[in-house]
């Protein structure tokens, strides 16, 4: 039954002018699958104000974690940026989404691919020992404008591949490719065109995605889910849904504002 509950802050961690991120604390009957999200909020005017946001923690970990941005001029995210360890966020207690692992066909690599906080399930999907035993390699790319907008970038190529449970299998199965679109950086240009060009798997050293192989899941911007879903659909891959496995899977909730 889905009812709105309050959890308490447990730390904050600003990134840039314009990112933040931040852990609650979580009630034991909250289940989620990684990948999913939930709807989060602040009590405004006497009403809660809620918008839907990525859960970036695993589903095992004791607290819940989210990435947001900040917008001077959102409804939520305006005050959001405030928070402080003590205060209290409200919760709906239904997680859902499509970026699930299960909604995939069976294939040998799993592309992640996001833009901006569309980052956040993927930092979840990393986290879960039983994606890298349904993929052989698993692939994380990450679209931004610029560097200091490449959140978690230390846990995923430093804290990650040290996890003493399964970092082993990190350090075999994952390929972390970050990139920028408006400064220097050892990676340059928008996820799209670096899949068209092919520059993505020559520099990871993977094969061309064919259909009996890969699968893809897409989190970000709307104009890159489009561009990508199209590109994909015209390679002849399917997209999932609800009761029908497929080739790739889009988290259309996702939406990079305030």
């Amino acid at each position: 039954m889905d009812s709105l509950i309050s959890e308490q802050v447990t730390h904050v961690h600003h990134w840039n002018d314009s990112l933040f991120s931040f852990r609650v604390s979580r009630q034991q009957g909250l289940r989620f699958e990684n990948g999913h999200f939930v709807m989060l909020g602040l009590e405004v005017e006497g009403k809660p104000l809620m918008r839907a946001y990525s859960i970036a923690s695993a589903n095992y970990a004791d607290e819940l974690e989210f990435f947001s941005i900040k917008v001077p001029d959102g409804a939520l995210t305006s005050r959001l940026q405030h928070i402080r360890k003590g205060d209290k966020i409200l919760l709906r207690t239904k997680p859902t989404g499509t970026l699930i692992a299960g909604n995939l066909l069976p294939g040998k690599r799993l592309y992640l691919l996001s833009t901006g906080t569309g980052l956040a399930p993927f930092i979840s999907i990393i986290q879960d020992p039983a994606v890298y035993e349904q993929f052989e390699q698993v692939i994380l790319v990450h679209g931004v404008r610029t560097v200091s907008e490449l959140a978690y970038q230390d846990f995923i190529q430093r804290e990650l591949p040290e996890n003493e449970f399964f970092g082993d299998v990190v350090r075999e199965k994952l390929h972390y490719y970050p990139t920028v679109t408006r400064e220097p950086y050892r990676n340059t240009g928008r996820i799209t065109q670096l899949l068209e060009s092919g520059k993505i798997f020559s520099d990871l050293g993977l094969p061309a995605p064919n259909v009996d192989e890969d699968r893809f899941m897409l989190c970000g911007s709307p104009a890159m889910l489009k561009d990508i879903s199209n590109s994909l659909d015209n390679l002849g891959y399917n997209n999932a849904t609800r009761s029908v496995q497929g080739h790739y899977v889009v988290e259309r909730a996702f939406v990079e504002q305030g």
